[in-house]
């Protein structure tokens, strides 16, 4: 199956299917050791190319640094690639974004493939240009808007993915369903749907948005539901405590906290995508030491304007609402639900 996206500043096919031969010139695979280890022969057995180079960065979000960048840039330096080379990034997200923000640089910008090997990268960030690293102030603070010429997904890669890695994709998966997808969403609740279908529907939702709104300044701002809260979860614990997929998850029951909150959803609504969220065995609490803290990181977050916080909750399950200018003491309210009781072990 293809589905294309078609954005202001490259069109390009998404592939689900076996991962057919390519023909290429000069090209640099970056991928991580745990994908080398267990995929990279199957990669290269498919690849016809003049020259060919495996470039390695250590996996984790902890490594979406400069330090792996320059790494990367250098052995690409030493490879003398140019600029009609390619760069094929083979791994997860991390590794997708870093290769993408890579490419996005390298001689003021080179083609890039994605071939995902997770499901968090299959239905989500392999898609849509976003690229980037991370640095002390957030995640994904740096980067670059930077299309792939391509993304192909072969779902032989899910057959060697830990359980919890698969699970942290299917937060992005029910993240796309809540926000525009009534019948995705029950159709997930009631187990209707091969993971195929899974990956299917989550792409054309995320290709249908990125044709509409390439560099996020409107409706693309959507898929960061849960990432606002989840964001900030994740540099407070340095990247080292929860998959992407899982923070995002617990950002998304925050979020949903702060919707009911102000009415835009029932009680029941969030219950079902609480349960749905746990069918997957995702985190679905964080206990926050300081409220006051957490609130300050927002500030530090790309999506924060003009010293305005946007939410992106829930409006019932299928819909949205982006917020802006939510009052503090309301937000508030919403993270001291989550406050660690300090007397609690006393």
């Amino acid at each position: 199956m293809t589905i294309n996206i078609t954005t202001q500043t490259k069109e390009y096919n998404i592939v689900i299917d076996t991962l057919e031969k390519m023909t290429l010139q000069k090209v640099a695979i970056i991928t991580n050791p745990t994908v080398s280890g267990l995929h990279i022969n199957y990669l290269t057995s498919k690849l016809q190319a003049q020259e060919m180079y495996i470039i390695t960065l250590p996996d984790g979000e902890e490594y979406k640094t400069f330090q792996s960048v320059n790494y990367a840039l250098d052995r690409l330096f030493d490879a003398k690639l140019d600029r009609n080379s390619m760069i094929i990034a083979f791994g997860g997200g991390v590794i997708g974004d870093m290769s993408g923000f890579i490419a996005s640089i390298f001689l003021r910008g080179i083609d890039f493939i994605q071939i995902p090997t997770t499901l968090l990268a299959m239905v989500d960030s392999s898609v849509g240009g976003k690229t980037g690293i991370n640095n002390k102030y957030g995640k994904n603070l740096i980067g670059a808007f930077w299309q792939p010429n391509a993304v192909y997904i072969d779902t032989k890669f899910l057959s060697t993915l830990p359980k919890r890695e698969f699970n942290a994709g299917m937060a992005e998966v029910i993240k796309m369903a809540v926000m525009f997808d009534r019948v995705f969403f029950e159709n997930l609740a009631d187990d209707k749907l091969t993971i195929e279908q899974i990956i299917r529907n989550s792409i054309e939702i995320k290709a249908e948005v990125v044709n509409q709104d390439e560099k996020e300044k409107g409706i693309r701002s959507v898929l960061n539901y849960g990432h606002t809260f989840g964001h900030v979860i994740e540099n407070l614990t340095n990247y080292s405590t929860y998959l992407h997929g899982e923070a995002v998850a617990i950002g998304m029951v925050i979020a949903n906290k702060l919707a009911v909150k102000l009415g835009y959803l029932d009680e029941y609504e969030e219950k079902e995508i609480l349960k749905l969220l746990q069918k997957y065995d995702l985190p679905t609490y964080y206990e926050i030491d300081d409220v006051e803290e957490f609130y300050q990181h927002f500030f530090a977050d790309k999506k924060t304007l003009n010293n305005t916080i946007k939410f992106i909750i829930p409006h019932g399950i299928g819909n949205y609402k982006i917020l802006q200018n939510v009052d503090k003491d309301v937000i508030l309210e919403v993270l001291n639900q989550f406050k660690r009781d300090k007397n609690a072990n006393l």
